[in-house]
């Protein structure tokens, strides 16, 4: 019982890491991306590569996916936002659409479209190494899973309520023509607050390509709904939402292949949405903007 609670909490932290992406976009450029699966997709691969290739170092792997993950981010605001800014929104989604599209296709012509994994003598330490906490048994790379998602929430939390750039961001989200009246460069804001988003879509990345130890083009498209679900759930415009709607998913999720068949498992979060909605349709905290850097 226990065990099945950290597994659901481990994987309900992923969720929650790329589900606060859609919420950190959403809830500044008023627009959601059909593109935040495959750039989770990209910074999986960027970790995959730089940890088979380079040095199997989860830290390094991380860092690749960060920095792989921001310009990505920054390419399609630049690309699918702002230079269609004034166009009819549906135009801008259907660029991340195409973006989708590219990215997956790239990713079949230069990893193939079978399923990678890291073999098992670079991560056997991480993967089979347990440490008992109570009576719990936690192996070091679900305890690093569940630890780096938790420090990254948290991060992500404080620089938005404390530093300089996450006050302007959270002034865009607010009102984006008086932000601009007070002389924030808005378009910036747009482009960072994107990179942004796309960075914790690649940091989720890593952790489920590692956790799994499965990388392949296709793994965004399942996660990413998934994610947008948990987003849904929690209020598209609130950051303490996603985070609880993506473990609560999580949760769900594995307890249900105990108490239900396993290959029904990739229903619940959307089960779980039509509930949710159905009593809440603002979802659990509701709201037009940013909503939990402030301490709302």
């Amino acid at each position: 019982m226990f065990e099945q609670l950290v597994n659901g909490l481990t994987q309900g932290s992923i969720y929650a890491l790329l589900a606060l992406g859609f919420t950190i976009i959403f809830g500044v450029l008023r627009m959601v991306t059909f593109a935040h699966g495959e750039v989770f997709m990209v910074g999986a691969y960027a970790g995959f590569v730089v940890f088979t290739h380079l040095q199997d170092n989860l830290v390094l792997a991380l860092i690749a996916a960060v920095v792989a993950t921001f310009l990505l981010g920054a390419l399609i605001e630049i690309v699918a936002f702002r230079r269609l800014r004034n166009a009819p929104h549906f135009s801008s989604l259907l660029v991340t659409i195409g973006f989708s599209v590219v990215l997956t296709q790239l990713a079949r012509l230069i990893f193939g479209a079978e399923v990678e994994s890291i073999p098992m003598r670079q991560i056997e330490g991480l993967a089979f190494s347990e440490i008992r906490i109570g009576e719990v048994y936690v192996s070091y790379l679900q305890l690093s899973v569940l630890m780096v998602a938790l420090l990254i929430m948290a991060a992500t939390f404080l620089f938005f309520r404390y530093s300089r750039l996450g006050t302007a961001i959270r002034a865009t989200a607010q009102d984006h023509e008086a932000a601009m009246a007070m002389g924030v460069d808005v378009n910036r804001i747009f482009t960072i607050t994107f990179a942004f988003g796309s960075m914790m879509g690649g940091i989720a990345g890593v952790l489920i390509g590692f956790y799994y130890n499965l990388f392949y083009p296709t793994m965004g498209v399942m996660l990413g709904l998934k994610a947008f679900s948990a987003a849904v759930i929690g209020g598209l415009a609130s950051m303490p939402g996603a985070i609880l709607a993506g473990l609560l998913i999580g949760v769900v999720e594995v307890f249900s292949v105990d108490f239900v068949n396993s290959n029904f498992r990739h229903l619940i979060a959307f089960v779980f949405m039509f509930a949710v909605l159905l009593i809440r349709p603002q979802g659990l905290f509701g709201g037009g903007q940013l909503k939990g850097a402030r301490g709302d």
